[in-house]
């Protein structure tokens, strides 16, 4: 039976890990912020926070700070800027590149009449700084952090908030691409049609297996494709 579902309109993609290659510079700047906040190297506080970093790639990185400092909002938001300006000297010291044919899929995503949509749990402002250093800021329809959206991964919120700018209409016709598994969780939380895993990025396969998700790709550049088939429904696994 043909299927009746409508076709994809929003896509909404991850940056770092997806999109965006940085060369280690976000588990770099943890490390750094780490050491702010007196979580030095070399100590199991300090293995436990880097596995906890490691285990909320994608997530808000503020409630990654709160969780560390059990809810300390002093040293939280210092862990936070601390991480924000080691990643910003990374972006204007060594810069960051885009995953190998990122562009040229957004491109013709829009071509072919998709909104695509950033998505990060970076500040704003860490935004549009690698939206600058890759030249970015007109080949997206719009770039979410969450502070633009309420909530970040792996709540819905900035998926949702997508949906609303776009004028989509449906959930039905939202595909959602990350590396992470609080990507796919936010996904799947969202109603996304598409849930897909990208293998460029934090997770891998195994982990990916842990959540919900539709899809898993060797790279953004796989989506093209994918999109031109009929995709399965977002709650299956």
């Amino acid at each position: 039976m043909t299927s009746t579902r409508p076709p994809v309109q929003l896509v909404c993609l991850d940056m770092a890990g997806t999109t965006v290659h940085d060369d280690g510079a976000v588990l770099a700047a943890f490390h750094q912020a780490l050491d702010t906040i007196g979580i030095p190297a070399g100590t199991p506080e300090h293995d436990t926070a880097v596995a906890h970093a490691l285990a909320t790639m994608g997530q808000s990185k503020i409630e990654v700070f709160r969780a560390l400092t059990a809810g300390d909002e002093h040293f939280a938001q210092l862990g936070n800027q601390a991480f924000e300006n080691a990643y910003d000297r990374s972006v204007d010291t060594e810069g960051v590149r885009e995953i190998p044919g990122a562009a040229d899929t957004i491109e013709h995503l829009r071509s072919t009449g998709h909104h695509v949509v950033l998505t990060t749990g970076f500040s704003p402002t860490t935004r549009e700084r690698i939206l600058r250093a890759l030249g970015w800021h007109d080949l997206v329809t719009l770039a979410l952090s969450p502070a633009d959206a309420g909530r970040g991964r792996p709540h819905p919120d900035l998926l949702l908030t997508a949906l609303l700018r776009t004028g989509t209409e449906s959930v039905h016709h939202l595909a959602a691409v990350g590396d992470t598994t609080s990507d796919l969780l936010a996904a799947h939380r969202a109603g996304a049609r598409i849930a897909a895993a990208v293998r460029t990025g934090s997770h891998t396969d195994a982990d990916f297996a842990t959540v919900p998700h539709t899809h898993v790709l060797d790279s953004v550049t796989d989506l093209a494709a994918l999109l031109d088939t009929a995709p399965t429904p977002a709650d299956a696994s």
